[in-house]
């Protein structure tokens, strides 16, 4: 399958995440047991094999460290579970993926009545929208998160947003806009996220995750932390409406949860680098 593809450096962390989700599909004991991402990642290989990128090859040989994997995987599992839970309450709701890349989550999730949306970058929309088929409640929509006219297809009385690796690589200035947005617009809305700590975007951390994103990853040249926060609840003094829910770390994970991981779970300096918080965006009374 010839694909046209045209892609910048932050949307390509899609395709690092869709190769974690194979390596464990086919994995002995995996996680997440994305099957189709093995179909979809073997599509790309062409394309792979004869790019000049560094990290398309890295992907095209497999080259991913376990640890990244075991931590995609854990977080995209839990990610599933938030919107499980929540279509438990509301099963005609409608899911706002995000950032959503080259993921599967609609197929993992769909349990017929709820309404879901993928929302990427238009270069990462226009590969998707080659290998993903819209279906009556599944719809792609092909524009920055930040052009918020979007949030006008969402009608359901309950929505549920989730953002995966997304908000941390872009201005706080524009989240928190977002985030105004969606609590005006929409009934209440819950939203997951993942967040970075605030204290790693300054100084010799700053520095040593860069070299992490750019070296080690072979992310491009544009992919950077830009966005953080302190703690879980930094983002409830944004607006008197907004209500912090719950936070989780993948340290967090039964899986990882032995000998010293156990004690990190319950470090906050470590649990809290690069973590997930749940939140509700209340109206205003």
């Amino acid at each position: 399958m010839a694909l046209n593809i045209d892609i910048n450096d932050i949307s390509e962390t899609a395709f690092l995440t869709l190769q974690c989700h194979a390596i464990d599909a086919q994995s002995a004991t995996p996680i997440l047991n994305d099957r189709s991402s093995v179909n979809t990642l073997n599509v790309l290989k062409d394309y792979f094999s004869e790019s000049k990128s560094a990290l398309h090859k890295k992907l095209f040989q497999n080259k991913v460290r376990p640890s990244l994997v075991t931590y995609t995987v854990l977080r995209a599992r839990k990610y599933d579970r938030y919107i499980t839970k929540f279509m438990e309450k509301y099963p005609d709701a409608a899911i706002v993926n995000i950032g959503c890349g080259l993921d599967h989550r609609f197929e993992r999730v769909n349990n017929g009545s709820i309404s879901f949306f993928d929302l990427d970058l238009p270069d990462i929309m226009n590969i998707k929208k080659q290998l993903f088929q819209e279906q009556a409640n599944y719809n792609q929509i092909s524009q920055s998160v930040f052009d918020l006219d979007w949030i006008e297809k969402i009608e359901a009385e309950h929505v549920m947003l989730v953002a995966e690796g997304v908000f941390m690589y872009c201005d706080e200035r524009d989240v928190k806009r977002l985030f105004m947005a969606l609590q005006e617009k929409l009934n209440n809305p819950e939203i997951v996220f993942e967040v970075f700590s605030a204290k790693w975007l300054t100084g010799w951390r700053k520095k040593l995750m860069d070299f992490k994103l750019k070296k080690e990853l072979k992310l491009g040249a544009g992919t950077s932390f830009k966005f953080g926060i302190p703690d879980s609840d930094a983002i409830v003094h944004w607006s008197p409406g907004f209500r912090l829910v719950d936070d989780w770390s993948y340290l967090d994970s039964d899986e990882l949860n032995t000998g010293l991981m156990r004690f990190f779970s319950r470090n906050d300096a470590l649990r809290k680098v690069q973590w997930t918080v749940h939140y509700a965006l209340n109206k205003i009374e």
